[in-house]
């Protein structure tokens, strides 16, 4: 398939795992793609080959993020697709998660993801439209333990998409945003440690019997919803994370 042929999309946690599968799977319709990721990794633009272009940004730093969404468009010759998938996360008993560890959590998940759509809604706005797919996760859809902090800023990404939705949808703007269970990707170590004490019973509500998706599944429905075939979908938040959600 060749629906991406001459776009222009942007890819934020795009050096491994869902952003680095998406970045490729744009780059295999016929996109052009800009490769933000907070460490710089040039692998996943160099794997791609001269179609794909990396930027060093951590979204939770609202200045870096304009300057480089205004490199990242010029380097790409415009926008018509943004996808924020950079995230963080951890186990922590709610009674002591430190302000710091808070905050870092919603910096990057939440104010990140409007950081990244702030700077990329002008282009969106002046090429006539576009689409903004972020990520959500079932944790903002359902309670999860240990997770006060991951929680609280997917339910704030859901929300978000839906206000963007609302506001932009006028404008030929979609934004929809995807809710993945357990994925094979490197924040799976982060949750890897559990507290101490913790009843490992409670995990039972957020674990699915179909085990783990790969990221080149969740991939495919970043692409889809970026497509003209989801082209009436706005405001919608897709689970895929093998019925814990249903």
């Amino acid at each position: 398939m060749n629906r991406f042929e001459g776009s222009r999309v942007l890819v934020t946690g795009a050096g491994s795992g869902i952003g680095r599968a998406t970045a490729q799977r744009f780059a295999s319709e016929g996109a052009r793609v800009a490769c933000l990721d907070l460490r710089g990794h040039d692998d996943t633009a160099a794997g791609i080959g001269p179609t794909a272009v990396a930027f060093e940004c951590d979204v939770a730093d609202g200045a870096a993020v304009a300057t480089v969404v205004e490199a990242a468009v010029a380097a790409l010759g415009g926008l018509e697709v943004v996808c924020n998938i950079a995230g963080i996360g951890h186990f922590s008993h709610s009674h002591e998660e430190t302000p710091e560890g808070f905050d870092r959590i919603v910096g990057v998940n939440l104010n990140g993801t409007f950081h990244i759509s702030r700077y990329c809604l002008p282009h969106l706005l002046a090429a006539g439209g576009g689409v903004i797919v972020n990520t959500a996760s079932t944790a903002g859809l359902i309670g999860q333990p240990w997770s006060a902090a991951y929680c609280a800023s997917k339910g704030g990404v859901v929300m978000l998409t839906k206000a963007l939705a609302t506001e932009y949808k006028s404008k030929n703007i979609r934004v929809n945003a995807i809710a993945p269970g357990g994925t094979k990707t490197n924040i799976i170590s982060s949750f890897s440690t559990y507290p101490e004490g913790a009843d490992l019973r409670q995990l039972a509500k957020v674990m699915s019997p179909m085990e783990m998706a790969e990221p080149e599944e969740i991939a495919a429905l970043f692409a889809f919803i970026a497509s003209d075939e989801a082209r009436y979908m706005t405001g919608s938040i897709v689970a895929i994370d093998g019925g814990i959600t249903s």
